[in-house]
């Protein structure tokens, strides 16, 4: 599947999963929601390797690295963003998080020397004044106090926990682990991590078997977890980091495009403003630069650097 294919799976994805989400609140817990999702997506990552016979065995050190990718990335990334939100509302709750791009850049630079060009600096702060503007009629009213303080802690460290995740997932792959094996393990561990939590906040782990929360469950899984960070950490190592990362900003904007259909959204100045500079962002960001004359003259010397 080429990059292209990736980035829009990713984002059209992870963009209406909040639809699923808002089913998931409810009668269970929301710990106990998150250990169902990414415990079925394990069991349906394992079950898709053993039917294909993929290799499930690595070493223990390999396994202390799944076990670091996997709750950095889908345990306490999360933990912390849903215990966010208890204070303040989505809206800040999304800005918070699309720093996510700003820190894998900034860690792609310490972990990996990656060098990051003046390209993705301009289109990240056009994608970032996008999200701002997006929502803010939502933030504008919004009282700085100790609790909305505290929550955008949580979400500022739980985003920096989603990069470090992000990191290990390039590590992984600079390692020629598989992603398909890595993210069941990845998933168990993280899983395994929120069962954890739960049990000593002692949340009851009940269930809700109607068809609304089963089949928004089956979603976030398949789709949201399985399908979408396959995607997503596949993009990491082709693309770099701060490219793939920008997919965080796309989120919110196919989100609003939904809810125009599905509830009604009613779009205002700052919606149109907000949507064009996000839109140009990706397209800065994304679009190959053009290779200047004196590069495309040497074509000897490319193939000696590339060599």
């Amino acid at each position: 599947m080429n990059n292209l294919a990736l980035y829009i799976i990713t984002v059209v994805i992870w963009g209406s999963t909040w639809i699923a989400i808002n089913y998931q609140l409810g009668e269970v817990a929301v710990e106990a929601s998150i250990v169902y999702r990414f415990a079925l997506a394990a069991a349906i990552l394992f079950i898709y390797c053993w039917i294909k016979k993929l290799p499930l065995t690595f070493s223990k050190k390999q396994h202390l690295q799944f076990i670091a990718f996997g709750v950095s990335l889908f345990g306490l990334n999360y933990y912390l963003l849903y215990s966010a939100q208890q204070y303040i509302n989505s809206a800040l709750t999304c800005i918070a998080f699309s720093t996510l791009m700003l820190m894998n850049i900034i860690n792609a630079r310490f972990w990996y020397k990656t060098p990051i060009t003046k390209q993705v600096y301009i289109g990240g702060a056009i994608g970032l004044i996008g999200i701002t503007t997006l929502f803010w009629p939502e933030i504008s009213n919004v009282e700085l106090g100790g609790e909305v303080l505290f929550a955008v802690s949580l979400c500022l460290i739980g985003t920096l926990s989603a990069s470090n995740g992000n990191m290990l997932s390039i590590k992984n792959q600079k390692m020629k682990l598989p992603v398909m094996q890595v993210n069941a393990w990845g998933m168990l561990y993280g899983s395994l991590f929120l069962l954890i939590v739960a049990v000593v906040q002692g949340k009851e782990f009940s269930f809700e078997w109607s068809v609304p929360y089963v089949s928004s469950l089956l979603f976030l899984s398949i789709f949201g977890s399985v399908i979408a960070f396959g995607c997503y950490l596949t993009l990491l190592d082709r693309i770099g980091a701060h490219k793939a990362s920008y997919a965080n900003l796309m989120f919110p904007a196919v989100a609003v495009i939904i809810s125009t259909f599905v509830e009604g959204f009613v779009w205002s100045s700052y919606t149109v403003v907000g949507m064009v500079c996000i839109v140009i962002g990706n397209l800065v960001v994304l679009t190959k630069p053009k290779k200047s004359k004196t590069t495309a003259a040497k074509p000897q010397a490319v193939l000696i650097e590339n060599s």
